[in-house]
């Protein structure tokens, strides 16, 4: 058969984590529970950082648009599953998972980019306290922004342009449960080469540069810290760090961890159900972990509740 032209694909088709039906109920339950917690707990944060004068400093602010960052990240994938669980429909169209494959680069572009941005503001925090107001001005932490969302635009355009260019030769079926750009390539019969090479390319500038910003700041942030001649000093700064640092483990873990997972397993299936943790536990765990963490967060929070809970 003669490869089919990608634009001439109406459709495809996912086949999510499990086709027992005596599953999908379970399934549906878990995913929507999951997907309301992360929504929750992360417009929460949003709403608390906006609302609280005492959250109105640079790192609260990166975290608020971390949290926006995380629904938008869950947003992309769950809804549409739980969808096609609910109607029992495999399908999701061409324009579709474009447009899935598009955002979900984007999103985790975004917080990958982020969290290198909110270390940078730890190092500053930490390393030039007197001259934190001044570096960490209202502009640069807009540029800080700004920069990440055009980084992140171009680097999931970029995704988007190299599955555009895939033929496919019959109907895709996809052992996933959304536009994995991998699967894709497995499943496309025409050339692939110069789609991996330039994914490749891509991903490792898109993931090398923020770690590397992060290990920089967190290398100047312990010898910095390991100077401070008080141990009740060096615990107060690296207790600054530690709800950071935690999501940066948590993020960048469960990133490796499905990659290595699917180098070594041959089972499509399998690498979906490990994906799971970074495209919905993680961004269900990061408003938990900034807040349990954190004295200011928790306050906002409860203060947030109460006027919530106050009658009219």
């Amino acid at each position: 058969m003669e490869p089919q032209n990608q634009t001439h694909f109406s459709e495809f088709f996912l086949l999510g984590l499990s086709e027992e039906p005596d599953l999908q109920p379970l399934l549906f339950g878990v995913f929507l529970s999951m997907y309301l917690v992360t929504v929750t707990g992360n417009l929460l944060i949003v709403l608390a950082v906006i609302t609280d004068p005492h959250l109105h400093t640079p790192m609260y602010f990166f975290l608020s648009v971390l949290s926006t960052a995380d629904i938008g990240f869950s947003t992309t994938t769950v809804p549409k599953m739980l969808a096609n669980v609910q109607t029992g429909s495999r399908s999701i169209s061409y324009a579709g998972c474009l447009t899935q494959v598009s955002f979900f680069f984007f999103f985790g572009c975004l917080d990958s980019l982020l969290l290198a941005v909110m270390a940078y503001d730890r190092l500053v925090a930490i390393c030039h306290p007197l001259h934190y107001p001044v570096i960490m001005s209202p502009r640069l932490c807009g540029l800080l922004v700004l920069v990440s969302f055009l980084l992140s635009l171009l680097d999931s355009q970029v995704h988007c342009l190299m599955v555009s260019r895939l033929a496919f030769c019959a109907q895709v079926q996809i052992p996933h449960f959304f536009c994995d750009v991998p699967q894709l390539f497995r499943l496309a019969c025409s050339d692939t080469s110069i789609n991996h090479v330039v994914i490749f390319l891509v991903g490792t500038i898109s993931g090398f540069v923020p770690i590397s910003g992060i290990v920089f700041s967190y290398s100047k942030i312990v010898s910095s810290v390991l100077r401070v001649p008080s141990p009740g000093g060096r615990s107060k700064a690296f207790s600054t760090c530690g709800s950071h640092l935690s999501v940066v483990c948590l993020f960048y873990g469960t990133g490796l961890g499905v990659y290595l997972s699917s180098a070594v397993s041959s089972s499509p299936r399998k690498d979906a159900v490990v994906s799971v943790m970074y495209t919905v536990v993680t961004p269900m765990l990061n408003p938990f972990i900034y807040s349990l963490r954190n004295r200011d967060i928790k306050s906002a929070l409860w203060r947030v509740a109460g006027r919530m809970t106050r009658p009219q």
